[in-house]
Formats: structure tokens, C-alpha cells, sequence
């Protein structure tokens, strides 16, 4: 009866471990052909105090799609962002998890001929900008072929949150 116990609990235990180290996937037409991808992220050697190289490589289905790879990043948040830049793609979004301070940049990706890309630099973000529900980047209603980007500053002994329109290609 013991050993039908213990048993019992390791695969229990297992069970749940396994659960915990599935990817989340994020659908989407990445490359623009008409088919829809899914793309999700791998974390590779990072700790959970970020000890290691802590690079997070974001991988595609389709396997004609490269991965790419963003350091330092312990995991985070996919986002499909839509086709921001009007190239009949949809744009990338990425939030990472670190082990430190409220202040992490969010990316923007974009697929190139040559691969992915940034179609903007960092956006720094602060998590009352997130607590506040405003998120970094979006399309821009009034400028065909701009984006509103939304950032966190440290000014005047402050946070503040501004918006600016900025021109994509």
C-alpha cells in the first residue's frame, strides 16, 4: 500500500510539473501568405533569481518562419499586435518577465526579408502603465503609416506617461 502511495504522488507530482511547462501559443498570420501561425516562447537557461544567459527565443509552427531570440528575458507576454505597418503581416509584440524592477521594455517585431526585425526601439514601460491600461503600442486612427506609442518616463521625480504619433515602414 506505501509503494502504491508514493507512487501515486511522484506521478501526481509529475503530472503537474508538466502542466506547468506548456507554452502559451498565440495564433496569427505572421508572414502574411493567408495561413495562420501560432508562435510561443522558450525560456533557455535562467534562473528563477536570472542567474544564466536568460534568453528567450520566440519559435513559429511553420517552420519557413525563423526564430528569433530576445535577451536578457525570462519568458513574458506574446502579443499579436496586427498588421501595424500595413505590409499585410502581423506584427509581434513582446513583454518580458525579469526578476528585478517595475521598468521593462516592450518590443516590436516585424518580419523582413532578411527575418525579424524591430519596427520600433524599446518602448519603456513602467507596470503602472500597464495598471493604467495603456498599452505601449497601437495604430494610429488619424495617420495612415503611423503607430501612438505609449511610454513610462522618470521625470521630475515622477513617472509619467506620455503618447506621441511616430511614423512606421
Amino acid at each position: 500500500m506505501k509503494k502504491l502511495i508514493i507512487t501515486t504522488v511522484t506521478l501526481c507530482n509529475s503530472f503537474c510539473m508538466a502542466q506547468e511547462k506548456i507554452e502559451e501559443k498565440l495564433e496569427g498570420d505572421f508572414d502574411g501568405n493567408g495561413t495562420k501561425e501560432y508562435i510561443y516562447a522558450k525560456v533557455a537557461d535562467c534562473t528563477d533569481e536570472c542567474d544564466g544567459t536568460c534568453e528567450t527565443t520566440i519559435y513559429f509552427s511553420d517552420k519557413n518562419i525563423k526564430p528569433f531570440v530576445i535577451s536578457p528575458a525570462k519568458g513574458g507576454a506574446l502579443y499579436n499586435l496586427g498588421d501595424l505597418n500595413n505590409d499585410g503581416k502581423d506584427d509581434i509584440g513582446f513583454y518580458p518577465n525579469w526578476c528585478t524592477s517595475c521598468w521593462h521594455p516592450f518590443y516590436v517585431y516585424t518580419l523582413s526579408k532578411t527575418g525579424w526585425r524591430p519596427m520600433v526601439t524599446p518602448i519603456s514601460t513602467h507596470c503602472s502603465q500597464w495598471e493604467e491600461g495603456k498599452f505601449p503600442i497601437k495604430k494610429d486612427p488619424k495617420k495612415r503609416g503611423n503607430v501612438i506609442i505609449t511610454t513610462s518616463e522618470w521625470k521630475d521625480d515622477d513617472i509619467r506617461i506620455t503618447s506621441k504619433s511616430v511614423r512606421v515602414n
